[in-house]
């Protein structure tokens, strides 16, 4: 089933409530935006996120991409972001979507 525009705009909203220094993980957009799984999160990233603050969102273990590393993890600890051996400590950093 294809995403619609409605699913892309709410994967936006999401992205762009997360605040400095806090992270959210593919997984945990996609249950907030109702959506079946993380893998349409990455798509939606990957073609619509040049505005959004795109190093906030990680994989399910803490890690950034390996081709964008270096990157992200340089924004998250510039604002704050615990992270210990390339990895955000997610127990601490997590951001927790309201219920809608």
């Amino acid at each position: 089933m294809p995403t619609t525009d409605a699913e892309v705009e709410r994967v936006r909203e999401l992205v762009a409530a997360i605040p400095p220094g806090r992270v959210a993980t593919y997984g945990d957009i996609a249950a907030a935006a109702g959506l079946s799984t993380p893998r349409t999160v990455g798509w939606i990233m990957r073609t619509d996120s040049a505005d959004l603050p795109w190093h906030r969102v990680l994989r399910a273990n803490g890690t950034p991409a390996p081709h964008l590393a270096h990157r992200q993890l340089a924004e998250l600890a510039a604002e704050g972001c615990p992270i210990t051996d390339g990895r955000v400590e997610l127990r601490r950093a997590r951001f927790r979507f309201a219920e809608s």
